[in-house]
């Protein structure tokens, strides 16, 4: 097992008993524990209890995307070489992944071992409710706790205006705290500190929604670079270009990454079904088992709708989010693609059937 010395070196960037259990093999070869900080290029920066050093990660990259280094992961490293090898990680206790933009829908593993996901949302512009669903489905789907930060606060003034705002996402989020926040002010970062100081948090958001700022605020010193956003939309230039895990001096590590201009479902049924929870526990009480929540008489879901307790955009998105969901697990599952293909053969034959009855009624 891991040394004392061990211990109080990498204590501040997550090591517990538990990981140094999972390092005794490599420990007995004489490897060194370490965590992933920085991947760049097929390399990895690792903090260690001699220092940071840099290696290489081509001895642990297979063709699987969704296995390779990342930012978070805690890996065995070799104690010596040139080039040094990462030669192991260990088991992720949470992973946060996103489906790529390219056409063989692979997935991209964006931080590993996350205890708490902050979704940065600025409020210089409209809040877009469907992104911030987007974002929870995978962090809950990844085993972290979301969190939801509104930044810019000192931009909305009337604290009337804030408060619908901070409804609105609450209703959106439901379960998930969600905090105001200006970095220029200083205000609202003692709660976001305190969250933040008990594990490993990953800031997450588009670019220009203040992530870098925040990572400054919570660091006490200027670390990552910030650009000002456009005034036409709000957007920063990607600041952050890699995921970068820093230790804050109050306790905890954060991990900051780039602006996301897509965030794209992989495998996340579980996250959609937590982001949209109430959605779920009515469709519970509608008369069939199987109701898709369109015209099927006894429809819980459809009740709430029309009595007011559900908006109507909430559905429309939970849909949307649970076809895309569909279609990228339709790709590397047979099984989910046959039953897709059934249900479209059902609508088909449902829909023919109707025409015919019209044309009936009609001669």
């Amino acid at each position: 097992m891991a040394s004392t010395s061990v211990f109080s070196a990498l204590a501040p960037y997550g090591w517990d008993a538990a990981w140094a259990d999972a390092f005794t093999p490599y420990d007995a070869e004489g490897l060194l524990p370490g965590r992933v900080v920085r991947v760049d290029r097929g390399q990895c920066d690792i903090v260690t209890a001699d220092g940071a050093l840099r290696a290489d990660t081509a001895f642990v990259t297979p063709h699987d995307p969704l296995r390779v280094v990342c930012t978070g992961d805690w890996v065995a490293v070799e104690p010596a070489g040139n080039p040094r090898y990462v030669r192991a990680y260990l088991p992720r206790r949470t992973a946060f992944v996103r489906s790529t933009s390219s056409k063989r829908s692979e997935g991209q593993i964006l931080a590993a071992n996350v205890d708490h996901a902050i979704v940065a949302v600025s409020l210089a512009l409209e809040v877009d409710l469907g992104r911030i669903e987007r974002f929870l489905a995978l962090a809950w789907e990844s085993g972290a706790q979301p969190v939801v930060v509104l930044t810019k606060a000192d931009l909305v003034p009337d604290a009337v205006t804030l408060a619908h705002l901070v409804q609105d996402v609450e209703t959106t989020a439901p379960g998930v705290p969600v905090l105001t926040v200006s970095a220029t002010l200083g205000e609202g970062l003692d709660v976001l500190a305190a969250v933040v100081g008990g594990g490993t948090s990953v800031l997450l958001g588009q670019s220009g929604a203040g992530k870098s700022t925040l990572a400054n605020a919570l660091l006490g010193e200027d670390v990552m670079e910030v650009q000002a956003a456009r005034d036409v939309d709000g957007k920063g230039r990607h600041t952050t270009t890699t995921r970068n895990l820093l230790a804050l001096p109050g306790g905890g590590v954060l991990i900051d990454t780039p602006g996301l201009r897509g965030v794209g479902l992989w495998d996340a049924e579980i996250g959609v079904g937590q982001v949209f929870a109430e959605i779920e526990e009515l469709a519970e009480e509608c008369r069939f088992h199987d109701c898709a929540h369109e015209s099927e008489p006894g429809c819980a879901v459809l009740a709430a709708i029309d009595a007011g307790a559900l908006p109507l955009r909430r559905l429309e998105s939970y849909r949307k989010l649970l076809r895309e969901n569909q279609r990228i697990v339709a790709k590397t599952d047979a099984r989910v693609r046959a039953e897709i293909r059934k249900d479209w053969k059902r609508k088909g034959a449902e829909g023919k059937a109707a025409m015919e009855a019209k044309r009936g009624r009609w001669q």
